[in-house]
């Protein structure tokens, strides 16, 4: 499937406003760095997205849009049955400009300030920002701790559980027993869910993505998510939900069309959607089958010089979560010699609340990938032979 696409050519991303490439020195405080970092990928979209956003383009009028129209919806609901195998009410849709708008709007109408808002550590740092930016007490639980989660829920100001499904950064695609669970334990203690789901085309082969509505019990629930993740195209902006309870999903919309004034979505970002969904597939399978053979080259080139790791590929996305604890790494030396040495610009796991972790974005060409995993192997090998990474 992969040779029907040319994933191997480097697309020049300099020079085109790119957070990951032009913006690295925000993050890293020097330019020119070979960047393995914000999550999205260096590949352009599928084709017939491209094909689709050019036949809009020639259009050429860009007036306000309605996404509550059937060739959206049903866009939607032909992606879930024919890649989940689940059916979805297209009554129970929402749109939004973005997943973390949806999540900010979501956590606005469910809790309040100082209220308990439980996630899933390490956390994706976009999360911990607008939890802690609303002034609600983050309080995290590690993945597959659940007591720890059982605690959490059980606490009286505990509001909303907002899991990531699959998990960032640990690429954790949960089980259907444990969303299951999940769903038990928050209607137990009246917790709403909030399941953002925006990794979930990326599960790899022998795992299975399980939709929130398909455990979702009495309580409050939505899901959020978009096409823009697998399809790589976040610039265009645009998300969408499922939103259970119609009386959450009635005050969701009201605030987004009137406190919001966002009732007119980017047509571009429903135009792509809708041809992502409907004749997409088959690009995403390649992509996905090319990025497991970079996170199987990580995972060689790990084991044949840093074996005390014990790394292997996450069970969903592209993004290399890599525990260095085992290989006594000093953060800060580790990321001075990446940056000053090796001129690469690699995700440090406190980011995300792990210290002792790096995460490498693996969403490139194969010969970028190598460089990425070779300056790794020899920071780690610089800064654990000498304290100074001499």
């Amino acid at each position: 499937m992969t040779e029907l696409y040319d994933f191997d050519t480097a697309i020049d991303r300099r020079g085109t406003w790119c957070i990951q490439w032009d913006g690295v020195a925000d993050r890293f405080g020097v330019d020119g760095l070979l960047p393995f970092t914000i999550s999205d990928m260096d590949f352009a979209t599928a084709p017939e997205v491209l094909a689709a956003l050019r036949d809009r383009l020639d259009h050429g009028v860009f007036g306000y849009t309605t996404w509550q129209q059937d060739d959206f919806r049903s866009a939607v609901a032909h992606w879930y049955a024919t890649r989940y195998g689940t059916e979805i009410d297209t009554g129970q849709l929402v749109y939004g400009p973005s997943v973390l708008n949806q999540l900010s709007q979501l956590l606005q109408m469910w809790t309040g300030q100082g209220d308990g808002v439980v996630v899933h550590t390490p956390t994706y740092d976009g999360f911990r920002k607008a939890i802690t930016g609303l002034g609600r007490e983050l309080r995290g639980v590690p993945v597959g701790d659940e007591e720890a989660l059982v605690r959490e829920l059980a606490r009286p100001d505990a509001k909303v559980l907002v899991l990531c499904s699959p998990h960032n950064p640990t690429g954790r695609v949960w089980t259907a027993a444990e969303l299951t669970r999940m769903a038990e334990l928050a209607e137990r203690y009246g917790v709403a869910v909030v399941s953002d789901e925006i990794h979930a085309d990326f599960v790899h082969e022998g795992y299975v993505h399980v939709p929130w509505t398909r455990v979702a019990g009495e309580g409050r629930w939505a899901l959020i998510t978009s096409g823009s993740k697998a399809f790589n195209f976040p610039a265009l902006t645009g998300s969408y939900g499922l939103i259970g309870a119609p009386a959450d999903r009635a005050e969701f919309l009201r605030r987004m069309e009137t406190a919001e004034g966002l009732a007119s979505p980017a047509v571009l970002s429903l135009t792509a959607h809708i041809a992502a969904y409907r004749e997409g597939g088959p690009w995403l399978d390649a992509v996905r089958a090319y990025v497991a053979g970079n996170l199987g080259h990580v995972a060689e080139r790990l084991s044949a010089d840093l074996p005390e790791l014990g790394w292997e590929p996450p069970q969903a996305g592209y993004l290399a979560w890599i525990d260095l604890r085992a290989a006594g790494v000093d953060d800060a030396e580790l990321q001075r010699v990446l940056v000053e040495r090796e001129r690469v610009a690699i995700m440090g796991g406190a980011v995300y609340g792990a210290p002792g972790f790096v995460r490498l974005n693996v969403g490139c060409p194969r010969a970028k990938v190598e460089r990425g995993v070779e300056a790794l192997i020899r920071a780690v090998k610089a800064v654990t032979s000498s304290p100074s990474g001499v």
